[in-house]
């Protein structure tokens, strides 16, 4: 596949240990030797999982551990390794341990609004975390524009495709959670994308079905996509890089070569970019997301007004309300010179994405 650049464990938390088990443990993550002052008020985080992309463990937590250090603030982050049970144990918990903030990134709508309510009624301040729970009431809302996230995927299909030659193609589509309100807005980005390329018959649709964030399913997914159409399937929009992982070995076990998405531009995503194994992913620099969040929570913590950092608004369409929201911009990585970018602002190291056949491709592309 050649492409073009279009831009540039966590432990299961049971009731007794949530908030000793994993990550920061309720302590001042400020350095005791350092002149930085704590600022009054703890935050905790809840973290979905470490299976649906290695986001969560890899960037989200020390992006945040950092960003709360920075500024003094006491945190407690745990992970609720998509169990819904122990999420709302870990929710319990926080509100029990005296949290004036809780930041949540949902499993879903449901759970996550249930956790929103019991925080409210304890007066604490909320903010969702990458993820908008549907009807959860949270003061403020922290993510990517993740309607840009799905238009970048579903613009570098067509660069990808159009590199390949080819102006007709059958594609799939792998999407993300029904549960998660981020894959309904990734889906809107890439149809809204490919709307033209569909309604003139250059592309058709023969697959379209969710792997649930979960890569075994992808696989499972891509797999059935694959026998149904007895293999004439030209293009892939898969919407993580988890899920690419598991799309891309179907793949090969069927000898097919052809585009496929994903996003978070994890280090397993990122090899596979140079290994020309995946046409792209999104790079979200979870530094940013971390920075506002931290920003509104030390905010809300102190008393502060948030306002002047969440600068826009988005629709949640169950209470029929505005959530301010501060958004951060996602980024289409297609290249060697756009892994390299990503490399460079520390976000992952050269180490663990140079790895297997893409280590000769860091050696020519002297990425390091």
């Amino acid at each position: 596949m050649r492409k073009s650049s279009i831009g540039v464990l966590a432990c299961t938390a049971a009731a007794a240990l949530v908030l000793a088990g994993c990550g920061s443990d309720g302590g001042s993550t400020a350095d005791p030797g350092s002149s930085t002052p704590t600022v009054a008020g703890k935050v905790g985080v809840i973290l979905p999982d470490s299976k649906s992309s290695a986001r969560w463990e890899d960037n989200d937590r020390p992006s945040l551990e950092a960003a709360f250090k920075d500024a003094g603030v006491e945190s407690i982050i745990q992970n609720a390794e998509a169990s819904v049970p122990t999420f709302g144990t870990i929710c319990d918990s926080m509100i029990t341990a005296g949290v004036k903030v809780l930041m949540i990134v949902n499993l879903d709508s449901d759970s996550g609004a249930a956790c929103l309510s019991k925080a409210k009624a304890a007066g604490i301040a909320t903010i969702d975390y990458d993820r908008l729970t549907l009807g959860g009431g949270a003061d403020y809302y922290v993510s990517f524009d993740n309607v840009q996230v799905g238009a970048l995927q579903g613009e570098g299909l067509i660069t990808c495709l159009d590199d390949a030659g080819k102006t007709k193609a059958n594609i799939v589509y792998i999407n993300g959670a029904a549960t998660d309100n981020n894959a309904t807005l990734f889906k809107q980005g890439y149809e809204e994308a490919l709307a033209e390329k569909i309604s003139s018959g250059d592309y058709t649709l023969v697959g379209d079905q969710t792997g649930e964030w979960d890569p075994e399913k992808a696989q499972a997914v891509m797999e059935g996509f694959i026998t149904d159409q007895a293999g004439k399937i030209d293009g892939a929009i898969v919407a993580n890089d988890g899920m690419a992982g598991g799309a891309s070995a179907a793949l090969k076990k069927a000898k097919l070569d052809i585009p496929i998405t994903g996003q978070d531009a994890t280090n397993e995503g990122l090899t596979r970019v140079l290994t020309d194994q995946q046409c792209g992913t999104v790079f979200k620099d979870t530094d940013l997301e971390a920075e506002a969040a931290a920003k509104i929570a030390i905010a809300l913590a102190t008393g502060a007004d948030a306002s002047s950092i969440a600068t826009s608004t988005v629709k949640d369409t169950v209470l029929n309300v505005d959530v301010p929201f501060a958004a951060a911009t996602p980024v289409w990585v297609s290249d060697a010179a756009g892994v390299k970018d990503v490399i460079a602002t520390g976000f992952t190291t050269a180490a663990d994405v140079c790895v297997g056949d893409a280590a000769a491709v860091c050696t020519k592309e002297s990425i390091s």
